[in-house]
């Protein structure tokens, strides 16, 4: 009886460690619909397409994708992508009512960053899934240099810049001869069989 009692703890144990999946691949494909629209449930969606265009823009990118740059003018991959994880920390500061001071990327390897950018985005739209039109209304944008913005510029400004430059990725990265995953659906937020 008490071996019984133990393989089931287990296989509790077991099916909630492999539900929550490992956090590097969280945006693998896009979490399921919310069963409401709620202002929350909205603006989390918003973040989470985010998430999974940046996990599949990211993938498999190798050392010769990182230090390419379309141009001279251009910003490489990887700094591109340090440019992103400034965008998510300010959303995932916001969202967290708490002010933005910068983040501190020295010495992180391409793989940290892109595990801490995709945290950033999950812990974000986790919060944001809990979330009021009220409670929007206090995520607003400070900076520890000085200004302050509301919710609204949070989306129009940093979430959809980081948007913007995760197609910047895409591009350059085709242009550089590594295109993302052709199996991937942005419509459906899934990978095709």
């Amino acid at each position: 009886m008490k071996s019984i009692f133990i393989c089931t703890l287990l296989l509790i144990f077991l099916e909630s460690a492999l539900g929550q999946g490992n956090k590097e691949d969280y945006y693998y494909e896009i979490p399921d619909n919310p069963k409401e629209y709620t202002a929350g449930n909205v603006a989390a969606r918003v973040v989470d397409g985010l998430g999974f265009r940046y996990y599949w823009a990211t993938e498999g990118l190798n050392s010769g994708d990182l230090a390419f740059k379309p141009s001279e003018e251009a910003r490489t991959i990887e700094e591109t992508i340090d440019h992103i994880v400034s965008l998510t920390q300010i959303l995932l500061n916001a969202v967290n009512e708490k002010s933005f001071e910068g983040v501190d990327i020295e010495g992180m390897s391409y793989q940290e960053k892109r595990n801490l950018t995709l945290e950033n985005i999950r812990m974000a739209s986790e919060k944001l899934k809990t979330s009021s039109g009220a409670d929007l209304a206090k995520y607003d944008m400070i900076f520890g240099s000085g200004g302050e913005f509301p919710f609204w510029n949070l989306l129009n400004g940093p979430v959809a810049d980081a948007i913007n430059h995760v197609g910047q990725i895409i591009s350059i990265r085709r242009t550089n001869g590594n295109p993302y995953n052709q199996n991937i659906s942005v419509l459906r937020g899934t990978v095709r069989g």
